[in-house]
């Protein structure tokens, strides 16, 4: 359950060799409860951690690194075609998207292959090809790591916001989540809202749950590097959302920008265009780069450090800032 001295190389997807002096892994929800009132409950301070895909460690961590592992699935609920799933915070995310693929519940099919675990979705609201997974979230359930006390949190208490929520802000660190409720469907129209999305999927016939997950996958892995080869933790930068009339001036300024909607009369831009044209795709600084598929994505080549990812982030933001005016904003949590 303890363990001292742990390299993080294999929890973090840069595969950067840090330490930390503890990391405890727990299993269910009375392991949680047994390390709160145990000698190393109070050890501060403490980081929550999935699967380490969004996370850039610039130090060895002198605290304790709390690991959910919680790995199993109920059908908690079914009525009229809605089908309400728990899955555990330890399973990894694209597992438990199969698993509902497979047994034809749709609504986070365009979600497939983005890493992580399940733990990890509600707390950064991740999305994808015109889905986020806050429209599928019905409650989260999670261990207050102050006293132990175990509260659901409803959809609307969770205050889902654009790769955001509560448990990123105002609980972060407060709360560590054990099981996600998502309310799934036997049926739906298919969301292939995204052209790049939707010309895949028609160009392998029919259109299914399976076609789209294979579709989604298709497009991931042509864009992204595998972080087993390439240290990554996908995209860097969130997309900048704008007002309507700062996108219409800048796409009259730069009428190959793609904008896209963004709850209702917001809009947003793609940080990966932005960054490409200031001439960083393909670049690299030292040990890290940018890929040369994906602006939205550093990489580490192999021997870069989490402050030489983090300097070459900060020019990109220095220069995206002074080419267009706009500051982006990292998606990647940096732990220092």
């Amino acid at each position: 359950m303890v363990a001292r001295n742990v390299s993080l190389r294999n929890l973090n997807t840069f595969g950067l060799d840090y330490r930390a002096d503890y990391l405890v892994t727990v299993s269910s929800e009375s392991e949680i409860l047994q390390f709160l009132n145990s000698e190393f409950g109070n050890i501060r301070p403490l980081l929550i951690i999935g699967a380490g895909s969004n996370i850039l460690f610039v130090n060895d961590f002198h605290g304790i690194i709390l690991r959910p592992d919680i790995k199993n699935i109920y059908v908690e609920d079914e009525n009229s075609g809605r089908v309400i799933v728990s899955a555990g915070s330890g399973i990894k995310w694209d597992d438990f998207v199969r698993w509902a693929v497979n047994r034809n519940l749709w609504g986070i099919e365009n979600l497939s292959y983005i890493p992580g675990t399940v733990g990890a979705t509600p707390v950064q609201n991740i999305g994808a090809y015109g889905e986020e997974v806050k429209d599928h979230i019905y409650e989260v359930r999670a261990i207050s790591l102050e006293d132990g006390s175990v509260k659901s949190f409803s959809k609307g208490e969770c205050h889902f916001g654009y790769r955001d929520s509560i448990f990123k802000n105002k609980l972060k660190g407060k709360y560590i989540i054990t099981r996600v409720f998502y309310e799934l469907e036997r049926s739906r129209e298919p969301n292939l809202s995204y052209g790049v999305l939707k010309d895949e999927v028609l160009n392998s016939g029919e259109i299914t749950l399976e076609s789209i997950r294979e579709a989604v996958i298709r497009i991931r892995k042509s864009k992204l590097p595998e972080p087993e080869t390439l240290g990554n933790a996908g995209s860097f930068f969130k997309n900048p959302v704008v007002d309507a009339v700062t996108a219409e001036i800048m796409k009259s300024k730069y009428p190959s920008m793609p904008v896209f909607p963004h709850n209702g009369r917001r809009m947003k831009i793609s940080a990966g265009w932005l960054i490409e044209q200031c001439g960083w795709k393909g670049k690299r600084h030292g040990n890290a780069g940018v890929f040369e598929k994906q602006a939205l994505v550093i990489v580490n080549y192999g021997k870069a450090t989490g402050e030489e990812i983090l300097r070459l982030s900060e020019m990109i933001q220095k220069s995206v800032h002074e080419k267009f005016g706009i500051i982006l904003e990292r998606e990647v949590e940096v732990v220092v």
